[in-house]
């Protein structure tokens, strides 16, 4: 379902909900969870067509571009507060990412931005294609691979470790505090304490980690020029009062890990698939590959990744009472304090704004719609974040033979929640 065209409005979703919620709100509630996880296509097409700006006793769903681009573009009033509860209390101190406005977000998302330069990205690419090529020869005699384990987790995992400076005691490890802290900052919508207990566990190993990591390169001298981000981060001096400190270069490369690692992996498995369903788009995606100048090749990339993005949703919190659209018939009272789930994946379909949105289309802007984030928080490594997942994609078409399997052995495989754990793909002209 969740490839169905998005002209197709009339699966009455609406009505259903309401009948729902009129007899009991969490029923309701529970049907669009379900709905966002398995048919958020035509429920977005049904929403954008009927009620752009859905509200609910637990939120308000909005649908539409405009709208999206409202929430997000203001964070006085949209703010990402919510989060720090979560994410904060894991890596032990205030976040960039979770504080709206403030000198902190304000000094350390311009710091983190100089860090993450795009000079970076021929060296990025570099990084991943050699790691994406020893994984895929690896597969090759077997004709199959795993894309999730075996190239895009180890691809993510070592520019972790060789980029950002951040390697875990192994692989594993560092994904799994990964993991486990960012399932609960942002797919922990029900308050389940064992998964916050979980975090908390995984943070405190992870920023223990760190800080030995910290005291052995002070002591070792490895923040010597060039290097890593984290040589970077530790050769940065800043006035006292500006309160850079150890703790606020660790928490830094702590949030590198946390922004990358999983977005990156579940992006480029749901791109793959997408180029996979389309026998077409996939030549000219391989012919575009094999050009040493890759934009056109990118443009492939961001446009499968429209048709299915890891995030549907980028969710904030309205601090004060706002009006949202308004002026328009989608008026919408939003009251103080109202979670506000921002549809990215409906406002890169809404016909409205985006031509033709049902055709893959290569000819659109750069990074259409908001794979990194928009507004005040957009993802501050986009330049080598955008190099990772087209770099090793890229690699992965140009081997010969790469097909989807049949289900259910290659159905995109999700064991605990909503990060993907299996991708199996044929190789070669093996039967795999």
């Amino acid at each position: 379902m969740g490839d169905a065209p998005q002209h197709l409005t009339a699966g009455g979703y609406l009505d259903r909900y309401e009948t729902a919620a009129e007899r009991d709100p969490l029923q309701g509630l529970g049907l669009l969870a379900g709905w966002l996880r398995a048919e958020w296509r035509s429920l977005f097409a049904e929403l954008r067509a009927r009620r752009p700006i859905l509200r609910t006793p637990a939120f308000t769903l909005v649908t539409r571009f405009p709208d999206v681009a409202e929430v997000l573009q203001n964070g006085d009033v949209f703010t990402v507060s919510g989060y720090a509860s979560r994410l904060e209390p894991a890596v032990g101190g205030p976040v960039m990412l979770t504080r709206d406005g403030t000198s902190l977000n304000w000094r350390e998302k311009g710091l983190m931005q100089v860090m993450l330069p795009p000079e970076d990205v021929p060296r990025v690419r570099a990084l991943v294609a050699r790691t994406a090529d020893r994984a895929l020869d690896a597969a090759v005699p077997r004709g199959r691979i795993d894309a999730v384990g075996e190239l895009f987790r180890p691809v993510c995992t070592t520019v972790c470790a060789e980029y950002f400076g951040l390697s875990g005691p192994d692989p594993g490890t560092l994904a799994r505090w990964s993991r486990a802290i960012m399932t609960d900052a942002t797919a922990n919508l029900v308050d389940d304490p064992a998964i916050h207990a979980a975090s908390l566990a995984a943070g405190r190993q992870m920023m223990d980690h760190l800080r030995g990591e910290l005291d052995g390169r002070r002591a070792e001298g490895t923040a010597a020029p060039g290097g890593d981000v984290f040589a970077r981060l530790l050769r940065t001096v800043l006035p006292d009062e500006l309160a850079w400190d150890d703790d606020r270069i660790t928490i830094n490369v702590a949030g590198l890990l946390l922004g990358f690692l999983e977005n990156g992996v579940g992006s480029m498995t749901h791109l793959v698939r997408q180029l996979l369903l389309r026998p077409e788009v996939l030549r000219t995606a391989v012919l575009a590959a094999s050009d040493r100048d890759t934009a056109e090749f990118d443009r492939h990339v961001w446009e499968a990744l429209r048709f299915d993005p890891f995030l549907k949703v980028i969710i904030r919190v309205c601090a004060r009472e706002y009006v949202l659209a308004a002026g328009t018939p989608r008026e919408t009272l939003v009251p103080a304090g109202t979670p506000v789930l921002a549809a990215v994946a409906s406002a890169m379909f809404d016909e409205t704004a985006v031509p033709e949105p049902d055709r893959f289309r290569t000819d659109r802007p750069p990074h259409p719609g908001w794979h990194f984030g928009h507004g005040p928080h957009a993802c501050v490594g986009v330049h080598p974040g955008a190099a990772v997942i087209s770099e090793a994609v890229r690699r992965l078409v140009l081997r010969p033979g790469l097909r989807l399997l049949d289900p259910p052995e290659g159905a995109v495989v999700r064991d605990r929640d909503v990060f993907p754990d299996r991708f199996w793909l044929g190789l070669g002209d093996g039967e795999g």
